[in-house]
């Protein structure tokens, strides 16, 4: 397993996906990492359902219209969060970056699709049969590299300044 910097410099996203099942415990390893992110006053207002039934997530993947892949990957990782927490969005974000650095530490590949009220939210909270005191933050497409993928970013130069802008 690669360590965690080389897990978070060569992490890319990944919309295409071999036909191959994600093993249960590598699936449990990667929620766990995300259950250990920080979250703001300690409140863990997280729960995270994880799809690997294909019909439904080809009904997520129908729902999420930029996330058209998510029913050809080996899972899904819908990442809730209750609604009445002060810091939902920061803590769901702070968890699904964990998940994705520990997926791409196991080898496996994921793509992000924002999720936080977006056209596709309640349908995909219905297909789940979430509670109605939590809220849908992200989707996360979880699964083996069919594609290798380069993605330009800006240098460090052009993003970090020392002391003030």
């Amino acid at each position: 397993m690669m360590d965690a910097i080389q897990a978070m410099k060569s992490r890319v996203s990944i919309r295409k996906y071999k036909n191959r099942p994600v093993p249960r415990e590598v699936l449990e390893d990667i929620i766990d990492c995300g259950r250990l992110a920080p979250t703001g006053y300690n409140h863990q207002p997280w729960v995270f359902i994880v799809v690997t039934d294909q019909d439904i997530r080809n009904k997520v993947g129908e729902a999420a219209k930029y996330g058209r892949f998510i029913k050809d990957a080996g899972a899904c990782v819908a990442v809730f969060c209750e609604k009445d927490k002060e810091t939902t969005l920061e803590d769901a974000c702070a968890a699904t970056e964990n998940i994705i650095i520990a997926s791409q530490a196991h080898g496996l590949g994921t793509c992000w699709v924002n999720s936080y009220k977006k056209a596709h939210s309640e349908e995909i909270k219905d297909i789940l049969n979430c509670p109605e005191n939590y809220e849908l933050i992200t989707l996360l497409a979880v699964g083996y590299p069919d594609e290798e993928r380069q993605t330009p970013k800006k240098s460090l130069s052009e993003v970090m300044k020392w002391g003030t802008f």
